[in-house]
């Protein structure tokens, strides 16, 4: 598995992300829906990754500067072929690791409070992601779960 910085314009990811953002309007409320077209992943704030076995897309996640100390994880998603073999794993690793790069103190993200969403949760908690208060500009939502690391208790 290679995980790459990715600019977005390659028809398989851009089909990819297409894909993620269908499934979120299935699993969510449209006022609930978090998710990022290619145009907003596109922004300065935002290092997009992919993960690739050969010419086969394996998975992508996104880390979106808040400030200098406030890191949040976007777009995490694995393809359905991939999934349950590690690749959310190491993709999750590789925004953590460059997260610490940068210097952040925390990283946060929200994701959905369905079942559908259950795997998802389970996987950030084993990284050390605790459940938190919304942050940055999301609101209380009951569709909604928030999650935060301290990086600096963790090095």
């Amino acid at each position: 598995m290679e995980i790459k910085r990715d600019d977005l314009t390659g028809a398989a990811i851009i089909h990819f992300i297409n894909e993620h953002l269908d499934n979120m309007a299935e699993n969510s409320p449209p006022e609930s829906i978090h998710a990022l077209a290619i145009e907003e992943l596109r922004q300065p704030e935002i290092t997009f990754w992919s993960a690739w076995d050969g010419e086969e897309l394996l998975g992508c996640g996104a880390l979106k500067e808040l400030d200098h100390q406030h890191g949040e994880i976007k777009s995490m998603r694995t393809s359905h072929a991939h999934r349950r073999k590690g690749v959310a794993k190491h993709i999750l690793q590789c925004l953590i690791e460059e997260a610490r790069r940068r210097g952040y103190e925390r990283l946060s993200l929200e994701t959905g409070s369905m079942a559908a969403f259950e795997p998802a949760r389970r996987l950030y908690s084993s990284f050390g992601f605790r459940y938190s208060d919304p942050f940055a500009e999301y609101k209380e939502d009951p569709n909604s779960v928030f999650m935060t690391m301290r990086l600096s208790e963790e090095q």
